[in-house]
This record gives C-alpha cells, sequence and structure tokens, in this order.
C-alpha cells in the first residue's frame, strides 16, 4: 500500500506563519518526501468553511477551493485554488497520491435562518453559495420529509445533511466526481461517517470514475472514532462480495493500543493487536499513532517515546500513516539517521511486505516476521517493553543459513546498533532490541 502521510494538523498555517500558503508548504517538502519513501499525501479539507480561517470541517460552499470571494476572503486559509491544483500535480509528478478530506456530514456558516416546519425550530439552513452549486435550505437538513428518524449521530450545532434528499446526494455525488475527475484527487478521507448511512460511503466508493477514459477507483477510508466492535460494523456494512472498491477503516482501537505501549506503566505486549482493526482486517486496515484531533488532547493523544508505534505500524501490515507534527514539528523523522520515522519508511518501502507471523510475544518481548514478497523481501522486527535492560530471543525464521542485519533500531538509553545475526540450518538465530525500544532486521 505504501506510506501515507496526514500533510497537516490543526491551524497549522497560523502555527506556522503560512497563512493562505499551506499547500505551497506543503509543495515545497515533496522533494524530500519523495527521497523518504512516502506515497501519499492526505490533504486537509479544501472547501471553503465558514470563515477565511478554517480548518475546512465546517464546510459552507463545497465548490470553492479557493475561487470566490465570500466569508472574509478569496482564498481559504491553506490558499488559493491554484496553489492547491499546482500541489495536486507536483504530488504526481513525485509519484504521490493525493487524498482529500471530505465533510459531508454537516454545514456550518449559513446565509439565514429559516423556520424548520417539521418540528417548529429555527436554525441557520439557507446556504446561497457563490459558487453556485449546491444551495441549501432546510429542506436540505434533518429533521426532513425525506427521512422519519436520522438515527445517526449529530456533530455539535451544525446543520446536519439529510442525504437521503435526492437533491444533496445529487449534489454530493457530483462534489466527490468533480474532486476526482476535474481536481485531480485520488481518494477520500471520509470525516465523521458516524454521522450519516455507510450507503453513502458506498456509493462514492462504487462510482464508475473515469481518468484518461479508463475506469479509476479511488482510494476511500473512514474516520469511525469508535470501539472495535462499532468500526467492524462499520466496515461491514459497506465491504461485502458485491463491493469492487473495499472501503478502509482508521484502526482506532490500535491508536488506544500504541497508547498503552507508549505512556502506561507495565503495557503486556500480548494484548497489542487484540480487538484491532489490522489484526482482523489487515488489508482495510489505515494504521496511525495520532493525528489532528488526538493530538490535541492528553487523553487521547500518545505522549511518550512515540517511535515504538511507529515502528510497530511501519512493520506490521496495514496502510501506515504518519502525522505530519510527529515528523516535522516534534523532529522525530531523523532524516539520515537509524532511530527516526525515516529509516522505519524506509524499512516498510523495501522490505515489510508478505504475512505476518508472530514468533514469540510475552510481557516484554514481541518478535515478529513479515514473510516477504518477490518486491519486498520480508523482514524481522523485534520490540523490546522492558526498561532496563536489552531484551531478545532466539526464533525459528523462514530464512536458513542467512545473515539478517538492522536496518533501524532505536532504545529509550542506548542507540547503539544491534550486531548482524546469521540463522542456523533450522533457520534459528536470536534477535535483540535496546531497552524500552526496538529493532528491525532484514536479509541481506
Amino acid at each position: 500500500m505504501g506510506v501515507l502521510l496526514q500533510a497537516f494538523y490543526w491551524d497549522c498555517p497560523s502555527v506556522e506563519g503560512q497563512e493562505c500558503a499551506w499547500w505551497r508548504t506543503i509543495r515545497r517538502e515533496l522533494p524530500g518526501l519523495k527521497s523518504d519513501g512516502f506515497t501519499a499525501l492526505w490533504l486537509p479539507p479544501a472547501s471553503k468553511g465558514s470563515k477565511w480561517n478554517s480548518m475546512g470541517y465546517d464546510v459552507y460552499d463545497y465548490f470553492d477551493l479557493g475561487e470566490y470571494l465570500q466569508k472574509g476572503r478569496k482564498e481559504t486559509w491553506f490558499g488559493p485554488k491554484q496553489d492547491l491544483t499546482d500541489l495536486i500535480e507536483a504530488a504526481h509528478s513525485s509519484q504521490m497520491q493525493a487524498y482529500a478530506d471530505v465533510v459531508l456530514n454537516h454545514n456550518y456558516g449559513g446565509d439565514a435562518q429559516e423556520t424548520n416546519p417539521i418540528d417548529g425550530q429555527v436554525r441557520w439552513t439557507k446556504f446561497e453559495p457563490k459558487s453556485r452549486k449546491f444551495p441549501r435550505d432546510w429542506r436540505s437538513f434533518h429533521p426532513s420529509v425525506y427521512e422519519t428518524m436520522d438515527g445517526w449521530d449529530t456533530f455539535g450545532d451544525m446543520p446536519d445533511l439529510c442525504h437521503r434528499n435526492p437533491k444533496v446526494y445529487e449534489a454530493l455525488m457530483e462534489y466527490t466526481r468533480w474532486m476526482i475527475e476535474d481536481m485531480g484527487f485520488d481518494g477520500f478521507r471520509f470525516d465523521f461517517v458516524k454521522g450519516y448511512g455507510p450507503w453513502m460511503v458506498k456509493g462514492i466508493a462504487e462510482y464508475r470514475y473515469s481518468r484518461d477514459t479508463r475506469l479509476y477507483r479511488p482510494f476511500c477510508v473512514g474516520e469511525c472514532w469508535d470501539s472495535d466492535r462499532v468500526v467492524d460494523e462499520w466496515l461491514m456494512s459497506i465491504d461485502n462480495a458485491f463491493m469492487d472498491n473495499p472501503v478502509s477503516a482508521f484502526d482506532f482501537p490500535l491508536h488506544y493500543k500504541l497508547k498503552g505501549l507508549c505512556d502506561q506503566y507495565d503495557f503486556d505486549l500480548r494484548s497489542l493487536t487484540e480487538g484491532t482493526v489490522v489484526g482482523r482486517f489487515p488489508f482495510q486496515a489505515v494504521t496511525f499513532v495520532d493525528n489532528h484531533d488526538t493530538i490535541r488532547d492528553p487523553h487521547n493523544a500518545v505522549v511518550n517515546e512515540k517511535l515504538l508505534a511507529y515502528a510497530f505500524i511501519l512493520t506490521a501490515e496495514g496502510y501506515p500513516c504518519v502525522f505530519w507534527q510527529d515528523y516535522f514539528n516534534f523532529r522525530l523523522a531523523s532524516r539520515g539517521a537509524a532511530n527516526g520515522i525515516t529509516a522505519l519508511v524506509a524499512a516498510h518501502e523495501k522490505y515489510a511486505g508478505g504475512s505476518t507471523s508472530v514468533l514469540y510475544c510475552d510481557h516484554d518481548l514481541y518478535v515478529m516476521q513479515r514473510s516477504g514478497t518477490d518486491r519486498q523481501p520480508g523482514l524481522i522486527f523485534v520490540l523490546n517493553n522492558r526498561g532496563d535492560a536489552w531484551n531478545g530471543r532466539s526464533v525459528t525464521t523462514q530464512w536458513r543459513t542467512r545473515r539478517l542485519t538492522p536496518v533501524a533500531w532505536y532504545g529509550r538509553n542506548d542507540n547503539s546498533k544491534p550486531a548482524d545475526k546469521w540463522t542456523d540450518l533450522d533457520g534459528r538465530a536470536d534477535f535483540w532490541a535496546a531497552e524500552r525500544g526496538y529493532a528491525v532486521y532484514v536479509p541481506s
């Protein structure tokens, strides 16, 4: 699948002094990101929000990507439409995909209040966008004549779109078609999917998009921020035997397991993948350590020794997503060194192929093998949760009489390189990692 970069964080244009210039900021980093091994970008919501300095999760005009003077400015907070077009084209020239963050549940910043005759309540539901595409009134939102009960979660006090309204459905399908076919996006991240029916995501994923007269299937991943049961049910409600473009889900259950690993005393490695999306649906799991939402709350953020978590997602199955703030602002990339995210991205792209076999696991030690493919020959990953000493184990691998060399490693107090290992005639060797650390061994 490659490695995805979430190319933004909350208020990033303001924090980095790049207001209305964030698209250009990302574009400047493309050569380095390509060299590091990243294959795709998750971009922030591009549509005009309720105010000019909006992160885009309060959509006002879906079809204004920084082209019309409204809500205080022509550009969005990330820049003008032309900068976005240039970024997508530059990403494609660097053999990288670009995924759009789309907000299909709620809108904000209406131009006038209206009384909904169904419940008699007054809401800001009159939208007259300057793009003149997808104007809305009370009929576009819940409560609606098209649906007796919504049945889905609402987001704060933002008007909740009624997707059963044919005009709403048609407009959103046209919007997502336009984003793929005209703007050049390669896929979608669906925000707050608990706010509307899975059938909406399914319809967008299965639409017959055209690229250069050929059928194109975009990558699709949903933000279902909930328990393992709810995430499983959401995935299974979309992906079935008749689905020709399976949808993925962010692995929030794994995120909290990784928070336990990094932040919780005496975490048991035997529970690391229990109840996770990657443990049950590895081909539909987008794994991550933190994102723009989790990082802002210490109860949700991974606070300590995040490299342990990145080492896991960049050696395990699933589609790993690296967070911009971790990579750049918190300086975990460590370009040119073996003990940072960059070395793990390289290991993922060169070696992390094939199925997973856990060769050994106890409370403090996890040893895993990726079997490899023709393109990626496989690896051994060692994760040590002991905080006072190196830890290792003799295990039987698939490689006989082969040397395995560390290509990425880290330890809380010791970043020295682990020794190369030679397997015997049975494929057996001992593999070690430093205290509260990891090591990635690859066949050489």
